[in-house]
């Protein structure tokens, strides 16, 4: 039996030196006795950095950035390099620790995130730290859900700018159903107009014809996508009133060839009692005026 896969954790720290005290061989040392041990003290859990090798090493350092199952951030000493590795993380996934030296101020906008502070010259604060981060890591492995960037809290949260941009793209396309509603409702007033009008006359080669058609692109975007949260009774009458514009959207560009056919079909639709189209229009109008409504008063 294979055994279970290992979750594998890329740890962003400094390559070279960044303060007299921190040089190259200090990080590299810290790395591989302090930090890759405390992470593998889990048994489910496999700690790499990345190596200055041939090749494209951009390019794998953003894919080990997006793909692993958990990052840890060394913060010390504000090396740019790690915060953009940090800022391209939390682009794209949760699962981060940040830890950071005693004595060294985060910015701004990390410092409502929680950052496990450590003194590798004071053993009291090396063993809270390792405890932390224990947890920490544990936490990661146990919710891996759990949210822990702002950047995709902001994009894709509630009430952040996923959902405003969504609610306004919302908002425009229900307005552009009930201007599409409203047009066909004076288009099909003109053509009982015209029906009327060709009633009168006995002859039918005086008759006067409407071939244009009604337009379907707003609420077929609707029906077809149902980007709108909304009742299934919503959607019903949506699709009967798209079905129905769609009939008379047939029978328009015949009229004229073959018209006492098409204007007794015309005439049966307009004299129905039970839902002609100018009813099933009107109707759906007010149910996505109410949606609409109801959708302006949310945000």
């Amino acid at each position: 039996m294979p055994l279970p896969k290992k979750l594998k954790c890329f740890v962003i720290m400094p390559f070279s030196g960044t303060t007299i005290r921190h040089t190259t061989k200090y990080w590299t040392e810290f790395y591989e006795e302090l930090l890759k041990p405390l992470i593998e003290a889990n048994s489910d859990v496999h700690a790499y950095r990345s190596e200055a090798l041939r090749g494209d090493i951009l390019s794998q350092i953003i894919t080990d950035l997006v793909y692993s199952d958990i990052v840890v951030a060394d913060l010390t000493d504000a090396n740019p390099n790690v915060y953009w590795e940090l800022g391209v993380r939390q682009s794209f996934s949760h699962r981060t620790i940040t830890i950071i030296e005693s004595g060294h101020e985060l910015p701004f906008d990390l410092g409502i995130k929680g950052t496990l502070r450590y003194d590798t010259k004071r053993p009291e604060s090396m063993t809270t730290f390792k405890s932390k981060f224990s947890e920490a890591l544990k936490d990661c492995i146990a919710n891996p859900t759990r949210p822990d960037s702002h950047v995709i809290q902001t994009i894709t949260g509630r009430g952040t700018i996923y959902e405003i941009i969504h609610h306004d793209e919302t908002e425009r396309r229900l307005q552009a159903v009930l201007n599409e509603l409203a047009t066909n409702q004076n288009k099909f007033t003109g053509i009982v107009k015209r029906v009327r009008s060709n009633q009168k006359l006995s002859n039918p080669t005086h008759w006067s014809f409407v071939t244009s058609r009604f337009i379907v692109s707003a609420i077929e975007l609707l029906v077809t996508n149902r980007y709108h949260e909304a009742s299934e009774t919503f959607y019903e009458k949506a699709e009967y009133t798209y079905s129905a514009i769609l009939a008379w959207n047939e029978q328009l560009p015949i009229w004229q060839l073959r018209p006492e056919r098409t204007q007794q079909w015309m005439i049966r639709q307009v004299e129905r009692k039970e839902w002609p189209l100018n009813d099933v229009i009107s109707d759906f109008q007010k149910l996505a005026d109410a949606e609409l409504r109801a959708l302006q008063s949310r945000l």
